[in-house]
């Protein structure tokens, strides 16, 4: 169970809560999300051992000095809470401890004391970091320190650096301590601390008015300084330049005010019953920073105020900068209030960033700077002894409650959780929203408060910018700028939301940017509607738009639905646009075919880099621009296949495309050498009913080689006889070989083509040429001039026609060698003399002679060959080898005669078994065959001991005939020396399947 003096000690904490509801906050996107449990000030008991009751303390840089009331001062290092000593009791004997003072480093302690006999004086010490020993500082004797103002920008632990010290009669004065190894102005042989000491100012101008407050800081960015000092009712301010090199360094400050009416430099408060004595702190967010608030305890009050506006002002009157830049804060009340009891006053403060904590005798209570409301009261019982002091720590910012008996240390827990909402409901939202980017549910509750205000205040731009931030109801934020007709906040309301989507959501991009796109259509058609041109400004805000990347992104993706967005709009400009910016080129060429702009559909086309659009397009743009439309074909080059085009050309009917068509499928023909059928069968054609004078040269560049040809023979014939090309039907006879109709064809036209075809035809076909000479021959002698010649029966025909039929008729025996006279007379009337025939009747006669004596001469000398080979034949009979017993096989290396053997003329030997293995695998599959087939009939025959059946003319035995055909086979040539080596001489000498066996032998 929890005692009384416990319940009495546990702190009292104030924390507001102004959270929304679980639902409230899940409907804005948020979880609950709950405060932190801690308070914000929490103490805790440190276990130092302190021998006597403490009577005086002293904080900087985790170095705690104790005074207790045995004369004993102990500096505690908090750090690893070491504990040195250092004795009192020579000084405490003949004075009183009234102070101690720290410098910032923790290096640095003055003591003073107020001695016990009235004439005496008053003592000022000072213990530095190493000896532990107090020394005296005798310029300063006979003063009685109240208030030191200790240089934070000293860090040397040999020298304090240039302070300022205030007395008890308002009097400063300037000096700088250091030990024996620092001192460089006074003279050597000095025992003397100060290095220098000079009274700066002089504020009691002879009255006890006590300095109760002074700190010094160096103006940011300048060389100038700024001093405060306090008194129990004055506050005074002080800066101005200095010349750093010179001392001392803060007179030059003062020298500036030696002239100036008090009521100048200080904030004045009047009270009839003043407290004796003020506290002024300062409050910087990092050590040795300059300060940016101050407060200062009177009777009145607690003051809060800024320090910066005192810097910016020139010609500044300090009591009314101070007085409009700060605040008074009252003292908590108690909670029950005893008229007959003067009122407590705080014997000291300790400021942090946002609360002040205000010390009693026996209470700490700690107030919110901004709010000005009591948030922590913590009551010390007697078993802790009288409150003695609350101390914070410049450097580590750490506070610390002493009191008799023990100390305690301060934990602060985020004191700034509720400062947002302090900002928030004074409308000063940037510091709001510097003190609660760290919690979004915060955050977002400012967001949504400032842009409630803007939208109020008509700035919908600025409101719509604010709500695009927060986590409001989308659709609650665009009902109210839709409300109020303020479409171009509605735009940048949603462009700020889109760009703080990610790609994940694909479905709030798509709906934000088809709202956009829609608003913009809106906008730029209404202006279309009224005679009003587009504003550049607008049209320039919708490309823009356009071109970022979640939008772009999001119209490749729905390009059909954004398209047909725009088209609805009768927008066709924008529509264009759009697709270029997203390279959409079908959709541009599209739209320009749509808008009859065929040149500029080209020119995109040809702009682009997506051949399949040259195959889509074609058809329309060879109908409209066929000139234009093949140039961009041909500069395209390698880089089209002339056969996905096919479709496009045979749509083309007209003149006009149709020679630009020819002149691309040229184009194909002669420098990409195409050679597919489909192409040549479309030029062919094309030629045939536009330009039959090309179709003849391009049948001749084709030649006469129907395998060589690139078009279809039969389908061109077909065409030209269709269109009655006689000449082109000729030539494509002749290519099929149908060489009668060709001759025919050609006789229609004239004979010397006949004759050209005729002799074109196969020279080994000796009967075929000699019928198509006589076709000519018949054509030439029945008619003449080129028409048919008039029946004879009815009269004879002239003399001279008859010599001019016969004079060609002889013409043709001499261009045609296979025709005789005899072959030609039957095409002769019966009516002609011999008389015209005579000389070709004589040379045919003596020809026939002459081939008579030929076949006498080719007899006889067949006669001579005949007798010589049967002498030949005679002559092998009697031929022999010498076979010795030593001979062996050419393959084996063995006795030749052991097995049987084939011998060849060239001296070659090779046992029968041993030739039929190395020859098998040089035959051929038919031969190999045969052999195979031989053997089995030879074991069959060998079998059956069949051996005097004679079969056939020559008398020999089956099994001799096989033999013999084995024979021809095997030893028809030597293996060595034949042609077999030969064709097989590039056999590897070692079989693939041997490879590896051959080579683990060799190795």
């Amino acid at each position: 169970m929890t005692s009384m003096f416990d319940q009495f000690e546990q702190p009292s904490q104030s924390i507001g809560n102004d959270a929304l509801s679980a639902a409230e906050m899940s409907a804005l996107g948020f979880i609950q999300m709950k405060e932190p449990d801690e308070p914000i000030f929490k103490k805790i008991k440190k276990n130092l051992t302190i021998p006597d009751k403490i009577t005086h303390v002293a904080l900087s840089n985790k170095y705690l000095f104790v005074a207790s009331s045995g004369g004993i001062l102990l500096r505690i290092n908090l750090s690893n809470s070491d504990q040195e000593e250092i004795s009192l009791t020579k000084y405490t004997s003949s004075g009183r401890l009234t102070n101690l003072f720290v410098d910032p480093t923790g290096n640095h302690l003055l003591l003073t004391f107020t001695p016990n006999n009235v004439k005496d004086s008053p003592e000022l010490y000072y213990l530095p970091r190493r000896p532990n020993k107090l020394k005296s500082t005798t310029k300063f004797r006979g003063h009685e320190f109240t208030e030191i103002g200790w240089n934070h920008y000293n860090t040397s632990p040999n020298t304090t650096g240039p302070i300022l010290l205030g007395t008890s009669k308002g009097l400063i004065f300037e000096t700088e301590i250091a030990l024996e190894g620092e001192k460089f102005f006074t003279s050597g042989f000095s025992s003397s601390l100060e290095q220098y000491w000079r009274q700066v100012f002089d504020i009691g101008k002879g009255t006890n008015t006590p300095i109760t407050g002074l700190e010094f800081y160096q103006i940011p960015s300048t060389d100038k300084y700024f001093i405060f000092v306090a008194t129990p009712l004055n506050l005074y301010y002080f800066d101005g330049k200095v010349n750093s090199a010179e001392k001392p360094l803060l007179q030059q400050v003062f020298n500036k005010y030696l002239n100036v009416p008090e009521d100048d430099t200080c904030f004045k408060q009047t009270d009839p019953k003043p407290l004796k004595y003020s506290r002024l702190k300062l409050w910087s967010d990092q050590p040795n920073e300059t300060p940016k608030s101050f407060v200062w305890l009177t009777s009145k009050g607690i003051r809060y105020g800024k320090i910066e506006p005192l810097f910016k002002e020139e010609m500044k009157v300090v009591r009314d900068i101070i007085k409009m830049h700060s605040e008074v804060i009252p003292f908590p009340k108690p909670s029950y209030v005893d008229m007959s009891v003067s009122p407590k006053y705080p014997m000291n403060i300790v400021a942090t960033q946002f609360h002040v904590l205000l010390a009693y005798s026996d209470t700490i209570k700690g107030i919110s700077l901004l709010s000005k409301e009591l948030i922590y009261e913590d009551n010390y019982n007697e078993a802790f002894g009288k409150l003695v002091n609350i101390v914070r720590d410049p450097i580590t910012n750490s506070v610390w409650a002493v009191t008799e008996n023990h100390l305690f240390k301060f934990i602060i827990t985020k004191e700034e959780r509720h400062v947002w909402q302090f900002y928030c409901n004074k409308q000063e939202f940037d510091l709001a929203k510097k003190f609660s980017e760290d919690n979004e549910f915060h955050y977002n509750q400012v967001l949504i408060k400032e842009a409630d205000m803007l939208f109020n205040q008509k700035k919908y731009m600025l409101s719509a910018e604010r709500y695009a931030a927060t986590q409001s109801s989308f659709e609650d934020i665009c009902l109210k700028f839709i409300q109020v007709e303020e479409l171009d906040a509605l735009k940048v309301f949603l462009c700020r939301k889109l760009e703080k989507l990610t790609p994940h959501d694909q479905a709030q991009i798509t709906m934000i940017v088809l709202c956009v796109i829609e608003l913009f259509l809106d906008q730029l058609e209404y202006m279309r509607l009224h005679n009003q041109l587009p504003s550049s400004e607008l049209q320039k805000q919708f490309e823009s738009f356009l071109t970022l990347k979640n939008v772009s992104d999001c119209v490749k993706t729905n390009k059909t639905s954004i398209y047909n967005l725009i088209a609805s709009h009768g927008d066709k400009d924008n529509l264009i646009k759009l697709a270029i910016i997203n390279k959409d080129f079908e959709q541009v060429i599209k739209q320009h075919i749509y808008n009859y702009n065929y040149c500029q559909a080209l020119e995109v086309l040809k702009s682009q880099n997506n051949i399949e659009l040259y195959y889509q397009f074609t058809p329309i743009l060879i109908q409209e621009i066929p000139k234009l439309m093949v140039k961009a074909l041909i500069e395209e080059k390698r880089h089209l296949s002339p056969i996905k085009l096919l479709p496009a050309f045979v749509s083309c009917d007209q003149e006009r495309q149709c020679i630009h068509v020819i002149r691309y499928l040229e184009f194909c023909k002669d420098h990409l050498k195409t050679s597919e059928k489909a192409i040549h069968n479309l030029l062919l054609t094309l030629y045939a009913k536009y330009n039959p004078q090309k179709l003849m040269e391009y049948l001749d560049s084709q030649g006469q080689n129907i395998l060589m040809v690139q078009y279809d023979v039969y389908f061109a014939l077909r065409l030209c006889q269709e269109r009655n090309l006689t000449m082109a039907c000729v030539q494509l006879s002749a290519l099929l070989g149908l060489w009668e109709s060709a001759v025919d064809l050609a006789l229609t036209i004239d004979t010397k083509k006949a004759k050209e075809i005729a002799n074109m035809s196969p020279q080994n076909d000796i009967e075929l040429r000699k019928k198509l000479w006589l076709k000519i021959a018949q054509f030439v002698i029945s008619n003449k001039d080129g028409k048919p010649q008039e029946n004879t029966l009815n009269g004879p025909v002239s003399q001279n026609g008859s010599l001019n039929d016969i004079e060609k008729a002889m013409t043709l025996l001499q261009e045609c060698d296979l025709l005789r006279i005899e072959d030609i007379l039957p095409y002769f009337s019966d009516f002609e003399t011999i008389d015209h025939f005579r000389s070709a009747i004589c040379n045919s006669l003596k020809e026939y002679n002459q081939h008579i004596q030929d076949l006498k001469d080719e007899m006889d000398e067949a006669t001579k060959s005949a007798e010589l080979i049967r002498k030949e034949i005679q002559s092998f009979r009697n031929r022999y080898t010498v076979i010795n017993h030593k001979d062996s096989c050419d393959i084996c290396r063995k006795t030749l005669m052991v097995r049987p053997f084939y011998a060849f003329p060239c001296q070659h030997r090779f046992h029968n078994d041993c030739l039929l293995k190395e020859l098998n695998p040089l035959l051929g599959p038919a031969r190999k065959n045969k052999l195979a087939d031989l053997h089995r009939q030879l074991n069959i025959l060998n079998a059956q001991n069949i051996d005097n059946v004679s079969t056939g003319s020559s008398g020999m035995s089956a099994r001799d005939t096989v033999k013999a055909d084995i024979d021809n086979i095997v030893a028809s040539e030597c293996l060595y020396c034949g042609e077999n080596m030969i064709r097989n001489i590039d056999m590897p000498f070692v079989d693939d399947n041997e490879y590896d066996k051959i080579m683990k032998e060799w190795e």
